[in-house]
């Protein structure tokens, strides 16, 4: 998201579509992997499974309360590029940013489980989590991107931004605790 709001800023949400389409892509493959990987352990080693939920608890937790506690300053500096990435490029890291960040990974192994049964067939419950978690991660990305600009003026006023890292924070608290005792 925050790539998405500073590409929004720097080169425009048109050219940031292409990192978008990127980062869709590989949040679509951590989502995958990761339902494969849970199903396997859930069949093969519930008891592993359980402490890996209950780390993927601790771990959201502690995000939240790191995240409620985080200092911000928004800053309001424009930046120009000259040189604008290819579209290529755009995408490359888009998919990256997806593939390579472990909060995503442990946000998808730690909150995926929820909603699948392991006695029910996989794939069809693959699916829709997938085309799910795509439209969403599209949809907030397009959010993040066409506001980042007017938010980041908005932000610098006061302490509004630290508001929204304790909201945030709580947030991610409740869904950590949420995991542990699920």
């Amino acid at each position: 998201m925050s790539l998405a709001m500073t590409l929004g800023m720097t080169i425009g949400v048109r050219k940031t579509l292409w990192m978008m389409l990127g980062e869709i892509i590989g949040v679509a493959l951590v989502a995958i992997l990761a339902v494969i990987g849970i199903a396997s352990m859930m069949l093969q080693y519930p008891k592993v499974f359980l402490i890996f939920k209950w780390l993927g608890g601790l771990y959201l937790l502690y995000l939240g309360i790191q995240l409620y506690f985080t200092k911000v300053q928004i800053s309001s500096e424009s930046h120009s590029f000259s040189n604008i990435p290819a579209k290529h490029l755009l995408i490359s890291k888009g998919f990256v940013t997806a593939v390579g960040n472990p909060k995503g990974w442990a946000f998808m192994i730690t909150l995926l489980p929820p909603f699948l049964d392991i006695e029910k067939a996989l794939v069809p419950q693959m699916s829709v989590l997938v085309i799910l978690i795509m439209l969403s991660e599209l949809v907030c990305m397009l959010i993040y991107a066409n506001g980042g600009k007017a938010l980041s003026r908005l932000l610098n006023k006061g302490d509004k931004a630290q508001w929204i890292n304790r909201i945030g924070g709580s947030l991610l608290v409740f869904v950590g605790i949420w995991l542990a005792i699920a």
